[in-house]
């Protein structure tokens, strides 16, 4: 196993853990605070989205799906507050993106050179991931950051435990 394919390999089991976690979330329990006062389902998703298409686009610009105008504006720490259900759209339809962008990063790793791995990492992420190789394990691993507050949630709706 080399490097790429152990981020490959990280970012399946994250995938699936975001499904378990997710899946099974109704529209109401997807806009749920978990605790209260953590950002709910839709908002941490659409970020993980907006900030993985972010850092993809520095590595490859043009590749990352589309998304819908000022998706990256509703899903930023300045919006965290936001309770409307009108603001965000529909747990498929962030699961479909989700989805969409992980295949985008995927694609992009697989054609990644020894050498591009080893290319600096955008200034603001320099701190904490000095590489592009760096900064691909934060990707792969981003939802997993999210995943205790999804758990929470479960807890709260008394939703069975997953894993």
């Amino acid at each position: 196993m080399n490097y790429k394919s152990t981020i490959l390999t990280q970012m399946k089991l994250t995938d699936l853990l975001v499904q378990a976690y997710l899946g099974d979330l109704t529209e109401s329990e997807f806009l749920k605070r978990p605790g209260g006062k953590a950002n709910h389902c839709a908002w941490q998703l659409g970020h993980l989205i907006s900030s993985e298409a972010q850092m993809m686009e520095y590595v490859k610009p043009g590749v990352s799906p589309k998304l819908p105008d000022g998706f990256s504006e509703k899903h930023s720490k300045d919006s965290s507050s936001l309770n409307d259900a009108s603001a965000f759209l529909k747990k498929e339809e962030y699961l479909k993106y989700f989805a969409a962008q992980r295949e985008a990063t995927r694609s992009i790793l697989e054609g990644l050179t020894d050498d591009d791995l080893k290319r600096e990492a955008p200034d603001y992420l320099r701190a904490l991931t000095p590489t592009v190789g760096e900064m691909m394990v934060l990707i792969a691993s981003h939802p997993l950051m999210h995943a205790g507050q999804w758990v929470v949630l479960r807890r709260e709706l008394g939703k069975p435990v997953q894993i």
